[in-house]
């Protein structure tokens, strides 16, 4: 099932990401990227705290130690949804493989659906949105979708001791609260296959 599960708000989504410290701790002190962040090159965004953690190894993977909760509108990312692509061909949602090539090319953003983590970060049997940021709407994303940036390496951390010692129902209660997030069909139809 292709569906976006999210800790949400009425107006904001929270997604994460993962950074070396200099980048990380600056961007949650100030609540904006600092200038050696670039922009020129693709950024993804994850919704699923759980998904940050399989990618980033609980915050110990090198130039991944900073987690980082970033707070955006909804209207940003709804407008990164429609103006995105998928990451890969397929036949049933593309005319043909070209026409996908130049469609990946034009957009400013591509999603991807992997498959969702657990506590153990062993995969689920449903799909979690990754959503890839360039350009275009990597420059929005930075300057103007932005509510907050909250520095949660320390909450990672936490929870992976307790998933160390099997404490599972504590590191769950723990985890940020990640509801269905309510789209509109055509917002997502061009990524669902």
């Amino acid at each position: 099932m292709f569906r976006v599960r999210a800790r949400h708000t009425e107006s904001t989504v929270t997604v994460y990401q993962a950074y070396p410290p200099g980048i990380g701790r600056a961007a949650a002190r100030t609540g904006r990227f600092p200038s050696r962040w670039k922009r020129d090159r693709m950024t993804w965004i994850k919704p699923s705290f759980l998904w940050m953690m399989y990618r980033c190894g609980w915050g110990t993977k090198e130039n991944q130690e900073t987690v980082l909760a970033v707070e955006i509108t909804r209207e940003g990312f709804v407008w990164a949804l429609r103006n995105s692509c998928l990451s890969h061909y397929v036949p049933a949602l593309h005319a043909d493989e070209q026409t996908w090539k130049q469609e990946l090319r034009r957009a400013p953003a591509r999603v991807q659906w992997d498959p969702e983590r657990d506590l153990r970060l062993s995969p689920l049997p449903y799909r979690s949105l990754q959503l890839g940021l360039s350009g275009e709407a990597a420059a929005r994303y930075a300057d103007e979708w932005i509510v907050g940036i909250e520095d949660v390496t320390p909450l990672a951390r936490e929870i992976h001791g307790l998933v160390g010692k099997g404490e599972l129902d504590r590191a769950a209660r723990l985890l940020p609260a990640e509801e269905p997030y309510p789209l509109d069909d055509d917002v997502l139809a061009h990524l669902r296959r």
